[in-house]
């Protein structure tokens, strides 16, 4: 029942996003630049529908990145929480599959004005990694980490970013310091928006 929920949100959102060409479409994505809290009790919107979000912990600014396994594309445990030293700017999407989702994570990779040599860029979704290992791959990226979290949620429930009824993370973009302690937080308030992902930039431009 969670997949064919799951294929049905994606179903939405492309509905929502697509009318034939697909650059154009990209470009007409609105910014939304507010931001609504993580965590149980909280929500976003699909296409105006308010979406719970859930998990056991949340995610704020001026405190440490929750500890949170994920699996690298060689499905491999990662942990980002482990590894301290470098700025991070931290796309999470719903699905590599919609527009929204691809769009960002172009943005985050191609209109980085040269962060991605001194910032750590890293898209995280609930796609499998085989998955985004194709999307990577067809889009010719190379210079984003994808982490999935399709294994066991953790980075969704412990940042407080799941939509448990989708199984889907929010969209969201984090930046975190050399020593993951989150200074900027944008947890987008409707998912078929784009977040503002060059004030992340820049707020990582300033930890640098």
């Amino acid at each position: 029942m969670r997949y064919a929920i799951t294929a049905l949100a994606v179903l939405i959102l492309n509905a929502g996003c697509s009318s034939g060409d697909t650059n154009q479409v990209q470009a007409d994505l609105p910014i939304d630049r507010g931001s609504v809290q993580a965590g149980q009790g909280n929500s976003v919107t699909m296409r105006g529908k308010p979406l719970a979000l859930s998990g056991s912990g949340m995610i704020e600014v001026g405190k440490a990145l929750p500890s949170a396994v994920m699996s690298s594309n060689e499905l491999k445990p990662v942990n980002l929480t482990e590894v301290k030293g470098k700025v991070r700017i931290i796309s999470v999407v719903p699905s590599l599959d919609t527009p929204a989702c691809e769009k960002q994570t172009h943005e985050l990779s191609e209109e980085n004005g040269g962060l991605d040599a001194r910032v750590e860029l890293i898209t995280i979704s609930m796609d499998l990694p085989f998955a985004q290992s194709r999307f990577a791959e067809a889009a010719k990226i190379n210079n984003i980490t994808f982490l999935s979290d399709y294994k066991n949620r953790s980075f969704g429930d412990n940042n407080g970013l799941l939509i448990e009824p989708l199984a889907l993370l929010a969209r969201a973009v984090i930046v975190t310091d050399k020593d993951n302690i989150v200074r900027y937080l944008q947890v987008v308030p409707e998912l078929a928006a784009l977040p503002d992902m060059q004030a992340a930039m820049e707020a990582a431009r300033a930890l640098l």
